[in-house]
C-alpha cells in the first residue's frame, strides 16, 4: 500500500510540472449531495441543480408560495404507497416554475433510479439501471388551480372538489374555481418517470394531474414515462399543453374530465395499456370542450384508440394513428354533430369498419401521414 501512494504522489508531481503555467487543472464539483425534502413549501422556494433533492412524502407547494427548480435538477422520490406515496402537489394559489432546456431538462423520478447531475450534464438523460417499462414506484406531480371545472359539486354555480389521490382530509387537494386565466406557474422540458404509486384499492397517481389549472399556466414539452396511471389527466381547467410525449403508462395515455377546455398541440403517444385518449364529458352544469390536434400514436397494446361516453365534447384534429391491433377501436355510444368531430384523422389500417363503433364518421380515414411535429421532442428518452 505505501508502494501505491508513492507511486500516486510520484505521478500527481510529474501531471503539474507538466502543465503550462497558465494551464488549469479543473476539478470536478461534487455533484452527489442529496437534500431530503420532508416538510411543506409554504415560502418562495428555489431547487438548484447541484444536488439531487428527495421528496420524503406528499410535499404541498402552498400557502401562495412559489418552488423554482433550475434547469438540469433532478427530484427523486422516495418509495411508498397508500398515505405514504411520495408526490409533489402543488395547492391553489401557489407556483411551480420549473423551466428546464432542451440540453437540461428537469427530471421527476424515483430514489431507485441512479441517473446522475453528471448524466444530464453530457447529455444522456435515460436511466442506467431501470427499464422504460417500470412503474409504480413513486407518485407523481400534481397541479391545482382556480380555474372552471365542471364537476357534480356546485355552490352558487361554482364547482370545486378533491382531486383523486389526495386525501379528503387534506385542504390543499381541492381545485375549481372562476377563474379561467389562474396561473399556475411554468413547466417546460420536464420528464416524469416509475411513478404512479398506489394509494388505494385501484386508486393510483398520474404521471402529471393538472385540475382546475388555468390558461395562464405553461405546458410545454412534458414526457412522462411508465407510469402506473394514466400519463396526463385533465380534470377541468382552461390550461393549454404542448410538445407532449406519453411512453409506456399503465392505463390511459391523455384522460380528460369535468369539463377541460383547452388545447393540446403537437404530441407523441407510445404504447399504453389502457385506452390512448379517455375522453369524458362534464359531470355538472358548465358545459365545455377541448381540443386535440397534430398527435401521433403508437397504440399497439393499447385497449382502445379512443374511448369517449354519450357526454363528451372534444375536437380531434391531425391525428395519425399506428401501430394498430385488430382488436382496437374509436368507441362512442352515438357521434352526434357539434359534440365530437373529426378532421384528418389517419388510420394505419385496411378497413375503417373493423375499428370504428358504429358507421365511420366524416373525417377519419385510412392513411399513413405521421402529424406531429417531431423535430423538437428529441430531447426525450422515448424513442421518438
Amino acid at each position: 500500500m505505501k508502494h501505491f501512494y508513492l507511486i500516486l504522489g510520484l505521478f500527481s508531481a510529474l501531471l503539474i510540472t507538466s502543465c503550462k503555467k497558465d494551464d488549469v487543472i479543473e476539478v470536478p464539483d461534487n455533484k452527489t449531495t442529496n437534500t431530503v425534502v420532508s416538510n411543506d413549501i409554504t415560502e418562495n422556494t428555489i431547487w438548484t441543480n447541484d444536488q439531487v433533492y428527495e421528496l420524503g412524502g406528499r410535499i404541498t407547494v402552498t400557502n401562495g408560495a412559489t418552488l423554482t427548480i433550475e434547469p438540469g435538477t433532478i427530484i427523486k422520490g422516495q418509495a411508498g404507497t397508500g398515505p405514504n406515496a411520495t408526490a409533489l402537489l402543488v395547492a391553489r394559489g401557489s407556483k411551480l416554475i420549473a423551466e428546464g432546456t432542451e440540453d437540461a431538462p428537469i427530471i421527476f423520478t424515483s430514489v431507485a433510479d441512479e441517473i446522475s447531475l453528471e448524466d444530464v450534464e453530457v447529455g444522456v438523460f435515460s436511466s442506467p439501471n431501470l427499464d422504460p417499462t417500470v412503474n409504480g414506484l413513486w407518485g407523481g406531480v400534481i397541479i391545482l388551480g382556480n380555474a372552471p371545472i365542471s364537476a357534480s359539486s356546485e355552490v352558487d354555480g361554482v364547482s370545486q372538489t378533491q382531486i383523486e389521490g389526495i386525501p379528503t382530509s387534506d385542504p390543499n387537494g381541492l381545485y375549481g374555481g372562476n377563474n379561467p386565466t389562474d396561473n399556475s406557474g411554468v413547466l417546460r422540458y420536464v420528464s416524469i418517470r416509475h411513478g404512479g404509486a398506489n394509494i388505494g384499492s385501484g386508486n393510483e397517481i398520474n404521471g402529471l394531474t393538472l385540475g382546475g389549472v388555468g390558461s395562464g399556466t405553461v405546458i410545454d414539452n412534458i414526457e412522462v414515462v411508465s407510469n402506473q396511471d394514466d400519463g396526463i389527466e385533465f380534470f377541468g381547467g382552461t390550461v393549454n399543453a404542448t410538445n407532449i410525449v406519453v411512453w409506456n403508462v399503465g392505463d390511459d395515455a391523455i384522460d380528460t374530465d369535468q369539463g377541460w377546455s383547452g388545447t393540446l398541440d403537437n404530441f407523441v403517444i407510445i404504447t399504453p395499456t389502457g385506452h390512448c385518449f379517455e375522453l369524458d364529458g362534464p359531470e355538472g352544469s358548465l358545459v365545455a370542450g377541448h381540443t386535440i390536434k397534430n398527435g401521433e400514436v403508437r397504440a399497439s397494446g393499447a385497449e382502445d384508440l379512443i374511448n369517449m361516453d354519450d357526454n363528451s365534447r372534444v375536437n380531434l384534429e391531425s391525428i395519425y394513428f399506428t401501430d394498430i391491433d385488430p382488436s382496437q377501436k374509436i368507441n362512442r355510444v352515438t357521434f352526434e354533430v357539434g359534440e365530437v368531430t373529426f378532421t384528418d384523422i389517419f388510420l394505419d389500417v385496411d378497413t375503417l369498419e373493423n375499428h370504428i363503433n358504429g358507421t365511420p364518421p366524416p373525417g377519419i380515414q385510412i392513411g399513413t401521414i405521421s402529424q406531429a411535429n417531431k423535430s423538437g421532442l428529441g430531447w426525450t428518452w422515448a424513442p421518438i
